[in-house]
């Protein structure tokens, strides 16, 4: 029987399903009518199902959601197989009819009046496990080392810092040394020359005063 007052999606409730924790499923309820529909939700394990809310009114062309939350289960059953069911009863109401209007005298069938009636059955979900995150995998370093000449690849410090401008430290000392050790010879060398110039003016300017005075 199709029903057109409301829709009932999904046509089955599905739920899913894990050990020692509430589970919940959801169901909507779509008005397809212009008019006032009050609804009832009802099961065949009241003990086992919490239901939010158990009835209302929908709204001309509006929706309505429904929460069914199930106990905690203690042990999974062959196939995930489940033979508990929903029943959802419908009716037109007056406009400003409200939730706490609504009784289960509403849903009984009499002469010239339309209730309509949808079925579902509970179908168990198995709760999807976390997904293992994949690993990347690792390089292998051994073979790496022995594929890359690394000498050939890195510049020395000496080329790289010659050419940029810059010295390392140990760079700088060994060119301190060097000026060091050129630097005596090259001032012993300027002494020597200046004394014998100095001495070869003075015995000149002897010579040539005693001349002179002669």
């Amino acid at each position: 029987m199709s029903n057109t007052l409301l829709r009932v999606y999904p046509s089955d409730l599905k739920i899913p399903f894990g050990l020692k924790r509430q589970n919940s499923g959801i169901m909507e309820l779509t008005n397809k009518t212009d008019q006032h529909v009050a609804f009832k939700v009802k099961t065949t394990n009241p003990r086992k199902y919490s239901v939010r809310p158990t009835s209302g009114v929908v709204l001309p062309r509006g929706s309505s959601g429904i929460t069914v939350s199930m106990q905690a289960p203690r042990e999974i059953p062959a196939d995930y197989h489940c033979k508990d069911k929903f029943l959802i009863q419908s009716v037109v109401v007056e406009e400003g009819t409200a939730s706490k209007d609504i009784h289960s005298g509403m849903f009984s069938k009499e002469p010239g009046k339309v209730v309509e009636e949808f079925k579902l059955r509970v179908v168990y979900i198995p709760a999807n496990p976390p997904s293992p995150v994949p690993e990347e995998e690792e390089e292998d370093i051994d073979s790496l080392d022995s594929d890359v000449d690394y000498e050939l690849k890195m510049p020395s410090t000496s080329y790289s810092a010659s050419r940029l401008g810059y010295t390392s430290g140990s760079q700088a000392s060994h060119n301190n040394e060097d000026l060091k050790k050129r630097r005596p010879s090259s001032v012993r060398g300027f002494s020597t020359l200046s004394v014998l110039l100095v001495f070869a003016f003075s015995v000149f300017a002897g010579y040539f005063m005693t001349q002179s005075n002669v």
